[in-house]
C-alpha cells in the first residue's frame, strides 16, 4: 500500500455484460479517470470485454463473480439448484441464500460454478487483479468462504469489501458493518487484501459527475475504491431498470472529475494495495 497517502481505485463493474458497457469502459479508461474493471465471464459480450482489456494494458481487470442475475459458466444440468427454469441464475438472492445454507448439494454446485468462473478468467490469460461479486453476493458467508479460498488458490490477492462510510456518503447504511468486518477477517485469513473503504453503494446507478467531483477531494488517507456502472446507453439485455448508465460514463470523463483526480495516486487493486 502506498504509505498512508490518498489512493483511489476507480473501477467499473460489469465488463462483458454488453457492447454498450464494454465501449463505455474503454472510453472511460482512455479519455477519463477509470483505472480498473471487473469482468463477467459468462455474459454474451465477455469475449469483447477481454479484447478491450488486451487493447488497454493499463486497465486492471478482475473477476466480477456472478451468481445471481446473470448467465452461468457451467452447463445448466450441473448446477440446477442455482438456476431458474430459463437457465439463468436465480434472482431471489434471499431464497437462494437459504438453499445454500441448508443444502450440501447446492453448496457443491456453487463450489463447482465458482471454480469454473475462475478457470474461465484464467483462460483469458489476463492477470486477475481482484475479485468482487455481482450485487455484492459475496456478503453471503457460504459464497465468501468458497470464493475467497478459490481466489487464494488462483493467486488472486485483492478483494472488494463493500463497506461505505457515512462520513463520505451521507445516508450510507450502517447495517452491513458487522458482516463486512467479518468479511475482512475472512479475507485476511486467506491472505487477501482489500481497500479501506468503498464508495458506490448508495449512489449505484446514479453516480453523477457532481457526486464524483465532490467526493474525490474528500477522500481520507488510505485506499478507497470508487465503483460505477458506465455504459454508452441503457436498455440493453441485463440492464438494471432506472440506472443512469450514460451519466455514469459522463462522470468518469468529466473535466471537473479529471481535475479532482489529478493529484491522487490511482490504479488497480494490486497496484494501490501493494499486492
Amino acid at each position: 500500500m502506498p504509505g498512508r497517502g490518498v489512493a483511489a481505485i476507480l473501477n467499473a463493474d460489469d465488463l462483458g455484460l454488453s457492447p454498450e458497457v464494454n465501449m463505455a469502459i474503454e472510453q472511460a479508461h482512455r479519455d477519463g479517470v477509470l483505472t480498473a474493471a471487473s469482468l463477467m465471464v459468462g455474459e454474451p459480450a465477455a469475449a469483447e470485454g477481454v479484447a478491450v482489456a488486451r487493447r488497454n494494458p493499463g486497465l486492471a481487470v478482475g473477476l466480477h463473480l456472478t451468481l445471481t442475475d446473470g448467465a452461468p459458466t457451467l452447463p445448466p444440468e450441473r448446477i440446477p439448484a442455482l438456476l431458474q427454469p430459463n437457465g439463468r441464475f436465480r434472482d431471489d438472492m434471499a431464497g437462494l441464500g437459504l438453499v445454500l445454507a441448508a443444502s450440501r448439494a447446492a453448496r457443491a454446485q456453487l463450489r463447482a460454478e465458482i471454480a469454473a468462473q475462475f478457470a474461465a478468467f484464467r483462460a483469458t490469460r489476463l492477470a486477475c487483479d481482484h475479485l468482487n461479486a455481482h450485487k455484492h453476493y459475496h456478503l453471503h458467508p457460504v459464497i465468501a468462504a468458497i470464493a475467497f479460498a478459490e481466489a487464494a488458490r488462483h493467486g488472486v490477492r485483492c478483494v472488494r469489501i463493500p463497506w461505505e462510510p457515512p462520513s463520505l456518503v451521507p445516508g450510507a447504511g450502517r447495517a452491513l458493518w458487522p458482516l463486512t468486518a467479518w468479511l475482512r477477517r475472512l479475507a485476511a485469513r486467506h491472505g487477501l487484501l482489500a481497500p479501506d473503504r468503498v464508495v458506490g453503494l448508495r449512489w449505484s446507478g446514479a453516480f453523477t459527475a457532481e457526486r464524483l467531483a465532490e467526493v474525490l477531494p474528500r477522500l481520507p488517507p488510505g485506499v478507497t475504491e470508487i465503483y460505477l456502472h458506465p455504459a454508452t446507453a441503457g436498455g440493453f439485455p441485463g440492464a438494471a431498470p432506472g440506472y443512469r448508465y450514460a451519466e455514469e460514463l459522463a462522470a468518469l470523463t468529466d473535466p471537473r472529475v479529471r481535475a479532482a483526480a489529478a493529484g491522487l495516486a490511482r490504479g488497480g487493486y494490486a497496484a494501490m494495495l501493494g499486492a
